[in-house]
């Protein structure tokens, strides 16, 4: 048994032993500080692109067609519990334009809702692309925009969309791929981002 006892007392390469026992926690622990700045970066770039994304939605043209023929001339309207029919010059009220909501699939509403759900598909678009320039992996698919009355506007305005919403700009669906994370095929789901902003000019296809 003498060469067993020889063997365990050899301390020849131990710190070759220790190096390889303590690389993989050290890999793994550089990894994950470059991932927790990923992911900070990743955050910060959303965030950038939905602010950005809601700036271009409310000077151009509105997703929801319908807002730029919608009348409200003669609409009745309860504010509070009473009833108020809207005349030329009127300020229109909050409760006069329900929540819309458009994405690749159309306009939807559930309530006070605009005469027409149609959608702009190039509009959309349009703001999606505003928000690639800060994150490349957005889709238009992750890109919702909402339409909600604000109390701004005038019935009959002669000089554009009658009714003010505030646009909200959503990014959903939208995930973090962590450099660890490729190594099991995982990635983090990331928290829905929004930007709202109320509408300005409402026309055309650029934006500052």
């Amino acid at each position: 048994m003498t060469w067993l006892r020889t063997f365990f007392r050899d301390e020849r390469a131990a710190t070759t032993a220790e190096f390889a026992l303590v690389v993989p926690l050290f890999i793994m622990f550089v990894f994950g500080a470059i991932d927790v700045g990923g992911f900070a970066w990743k955050i910060n770039k959303l965030e950038k692109a939905t602010q950005m994304g809601a700036r271009m939605a409310v000077v151009t043209d509105p997703v929801a067609t319908g807002l730029l023929t919608e009348s409200y001339i003669g609409r009745v309207v309860t504010v509070g519990g009473t009833t108020v029919t809207l005349t030329q010059g009127s300020t229109i009220p909050a409760e006069a334009l329900g929540k819309t909501v458009c994405t690749t699939s159309g306009c939807s509403c559930s309530a006070n809702c605009l005469t027409s759900n149609a959608a702009s598909s190039t509009a959309l678009t349009n703001v999606a692309n505003r928000m690639r320039v800060f994150d490349s992996s957005i889709q238009d698919s992750n890109v919702q925009i909402e339409y909600v009355g604000s109390g701004l506007g005038f019935a009959g305005d002669p000089d554009g969309i009658e009714v003010v919403p505030l646009v909200t700009v959503r990014l959903t669906n939208m995930q973090y791929q962590p450099m660890i994370g490729v190594l099991l095929n995982a990635a983090i789901d990331l928290p829905d981002f929004a930007f709202t902003l109320p509408m300005e000019d409402g026309a055309g296809t650029t934006s500052n």
